[in-house]
Order: structure tokens, then C-alpha cells, then sequence
């Protein structure tokens, strides 16, 4: 199999960025015929000025109880008698099966598959700009499914860091900002909208660290650590925020986060071999591939970034909003605003490009990464807000989330997935009409 592109290699630049970014920001590999970029990390304090409330309230540590409550779950989804069960400290409940969660059915022989789009986004949280809630009502107006890769510490209270114990790093210490209380509230809200809008909540781990000390150098064990500290954040946030007012996420963590995306899609070597303890089923941490139909690595779904064509360019392009901030304005995230229209709609093409790729040729899912950020004014935003509502309307066409793709996966037959995973990009199997 033939594939055309350019692959990216580890070449480190500076990037010059804003406080703003400290909030939410993935590190991303970049597709610029031969540059990847790591950028560079902003203190707490650069990013969050406000003073955090006093707070009085009873500090829960950090537990490793995921994996000891999916040993012990008491009925599947089907088997649910209706009642809402409130979960630990009354931060999390179940409260049955997710509304609107695509069915997986496995494809008669022959027959062509819908072409799947997963829209994805790093951090989710709700801050000042509304991002979270902006693209929860464009998803709804577009008929569309998202995945929203959380991060831990985003319900952890900054006065209360010191519950976070980062592998290789000092308790409390991370690479990026925690959020202020108000922001937490916030969030909360959206991640309960979210998932009974369909949406999914992944992992996006806790503090972000890259680099020297980060995922990359990470071992299990030290995986295993942080994926319990992501879930106690999340099943703990009422003892730690001391929020009385504030109802349960209508979901257990334990049954819905089952994959997740490293920080600088780093540490898959070494990530991979633990997810299994905890129920997960795919890994989107890949540091990016040509549009092919995925494959597992020790029995996960490997879903990675892909590379796309660069409209008017020689090279092809990561799928994540960051790429395109580098390759239009050198990573300066307030670029040049007489070019800004010129770079959004080159953004949306390209997106677009990659879509009628696969749609008219192999139908291989389609993944787009993005971030809750306004850099270049917020044209990466623009663009992909344009992208889902132009293609997830079309017949055919299913955006839907990471677990939504991974239940279909699942669903057919690992010969014909084989067989579909030798085509390019832009080549149609023989699929019946």
C-alpha cells in the first residue's frame, strides 16, 4: 500500500505563546514537512491571578479505587432497575444507560460502512469564552456526537493541589494552570450536559507534563498512578470543592471513561499495557497517521491524529488545531490579523480535503483534535465549527464519539476491517450500493 505525505520527525522549536494558552493546552506533533513542536509550559500562577476562596472542608487524597469498582460493578446496563444510585461522596452517580448512544450493527456482507467523524477536544473546560458550551449547542444543532477528554485536575481546587502526587514530580507541582472555583462550577455543569447529550468523557490524565519527566519517560506503574488520580478527582470533586449546591454527575466514571489521549501524545509504549485493568478500549495518543482504518495494540484501539492535505501545499497536516497555529503563523498565537480570514478558511479546507478523501475513497474514520482556545482570534474554532456543520448533516455521515466508534469497531468483522485497512485513503472498496 502506497501512501503520500510527509511524516513528521522530532525536531524541537519555540514556540511563543500567551498566558491565555496556560489553560487547556495539549502538546501536539506537527506535520510541517519536517518539524515537531513541544510547547513550552506556563506557570500557575501567569495563567490564574484570582485568589483562590478560603476553604475549610475535609481534603479527600487520592484513592486507587477504579479498578476496585469495575471488579465490583453490580449490573450491566441492560440489567438497570431505573433507580439512580449516588456513588461515594455523592460527586458521581449511575443513573442507567447513556441517552442517545449509537447502536453498533454489524454491516451485512458487502455493504458500505457510514463514514464516521469524531470531533475531539483536550482539557474541556468551561472557562470565561464559553467554549464548551458553545460547540455542545453547535454538536446538538448538527445532529453530532463528540468525545470530551477531561482533565483531573480541572475539579481540583488550586489551594488544594497538593493532593495531586504527579509521577516524577512534586505533589501539587503541574505544567499547567488549575482552574479557579468558578471555572470548576462551570465545568461541572457542562460535563453532566454533555454526557446526557450523548457526548462522551475521556481522560486527558491530570498535569500535563511532556518532555523530560513526562509521559515519554513514565513507566506503567506511573500511568497507573495518574489514571487513579484522574478518576479519585473526578469521584471526589464535592469533598475537595466543598460544593454543597451542586447536583452528582449523572455518570460513574468507572463505566464511561474508557480511553483517553496522553498529554504531547506521549507515553503510549508504556501507557498501553495498563489500560486493560481499568476497562479501557481505545487510546487516541498516537502521535498521528495517514487516514487509514485503525487497528488495536495489545488489544486497544489505537485512534491517532491523521495527516491531511494542506490546501496549496507539498505536505500534509495533523488534524489538531495547534498544527495549523504553527504552519500559518510560526506558533504565534496572535499572528498577523489581516491574514487571520485567509487562515481559517485554508483551516476549514484542509479539514474539508481530508473528509472528501475518505468519503468518496476507503470511508476510514476521520479524527480531529482541537483545544477550548481563541488563538488567532479564534479561527480554529471558526473552522471547526464550519467543518461540523457542513459534514455531519450529510446522509451517510455519523460524527460521533471515541466510544461510539470504538462499540462499532468492535461490532464487525475483523476480516473485513483487515481487508479495509489495506486501502488508501482516497480508495473505494467494492461496497454495495
Amino acid at each position: 500500500m502506497t501512501r503520500a505525505g510527509a511524516k513528521p520527525v522530532s525536531r524541537r522549536k519555540k514556540i511563543r505563546l500567551t498566558p491565555r494558552v496556560a489553560l487547556g493546552l495539549a502538546v501536539c506533533l506537527v506535520a510541517a514537512g519536517s518539524a515537531a513542536v513541544v510547547v513550552p509550559s506556563l506557570s500557575d500562577d501567569a495563567a490564574d491571578s484570582r485568589t483562590p476562596e478560603r476553604d475549610t472542608h475535609t481534603v479527600a487524597a487520592p484513592k486507587p479505587t477504579s479498578r476496585d469498582s469495575l471488579a465490583s460493578k453490580d449490573a450491566s446496563d441492560e440489567e438497570w432497575d431505573g433507580k439512580v444510585k449516588i456513588l461515594g461522596d455523592g460527586s458521581t452517580s449511575y443513573t442507567g444507560p447513556q441517552p442517545g448512544r449509537l447502536k453498533a450493527k454489524r454491516l451485512k456482507p458487502g455493504e458500505r460502512p457510514p463514514q464516521f467523524v469524531v470531533f475531539s477536544w483536550d482539557g474541556a473546560l468551561e472557562g470565561d469564552d464559553h467554549m464548551f458550551s458553545r460547540f455542545r449547542r453547535v454538536a446538538k444543532e448538527s445532529n453530532a456526537h463528540m468525545t470530551f477528554f477531561l482533565t483531573g485536575i480541572y475539579l481540583l481546587p488550586k489551594e488544594k493541589r497538593n493532593l495531586y502526587r504527579p509521577p516524577q514530580h512534586k505533589a501539587g507541582d503541574a505544567a499547567i494552570s488549575y482552574p479557579t472555583r468558578e471555572h470548576i462550577r462551570t465545568t461541572l455543569e457542562q460535563l453532566g450536559d454533555a454526557w446526557r447529550e450523548g457526548n462522551e468523557i475521556g481522560s486527558h490524565f491530570n498535569g500535563h507534563f511532556c518532555d523530560k519527566k513526562g509521559g515519554g519517560d513514565w513507566s506503567k506503574g506511573e500511568w497507573t498512578s495518574e489514571i487513579d488520580q484522574f478518576y479519585s478527582f473526578v469521584q471526589n470533586w464535592k469533598t475537595n470543592t466543598g460544593f454543597k449546591d451542586l447536583d452528582p454527575l449523572p455518570f460513574d466514571p468507572t463505566r464511561e471513561v474508557v480511553g483517553g489521549r496522553a498529554p504531547c501524545l506521549e507515553g503510549q509504549k508504556t501507557l498501553l499495557p495498563g489500560l486493560t485493568d481499568f476497562g479501557w478500549r481505545y487510546d487516541a495518543s498516537s502521535p498521528g497517521d495517514f487516514q487509514i482504518w485503525p487497528s488495536k495494540k495489545n488489544g486497544i484501539w489505537d485512534l491517532p491524529l491523521q495527516m491531511l492535505p494542506f490546501p496549496g501545499k507539498d505536505f500534509q497536516v495533523l488534524s489538531m488545531d495547534f498544527n495549523f497555529l504553527y504552519n500559518q503563523s510560526d506558533g504565534d498565537t496572535e499572528g498577523d490579523p489581516s491574514k487571520r480570514e485567509a487562515w481559517r478558511k485554508e483551516t476549514r479546507d484542509a479539514y474539508i480535503a481530508g473528509f472528501e478523501r475518505v468519503f468518496h475513497g476507503s470511508r476510514a474514520p476521520m479524527f480531529i483534535g482541537n483545544h477550548f482556545e481563541d488563538w488567532n482570534g479564534g479561527i480554529y474554532m471558526d473552522a471547526v465549527e464550519d467543518t461540523m456543520r457542513e459534514v455531519c448533516p450529510r446522509k451517510e455521515v455519523r460524527c460521533v464519539s471515541f466510544r461510539e466508534l470504538t462499540d462499532w469497531l468492535d461490532a464487525q468483522d475483523p476480516e473485513v476491517l483487515a481487508q479495509w485497512r489495506t486501502l488508501d485513503p482516497g480508495q473505494p472498496a467494492n461496497w454495495k450500493q
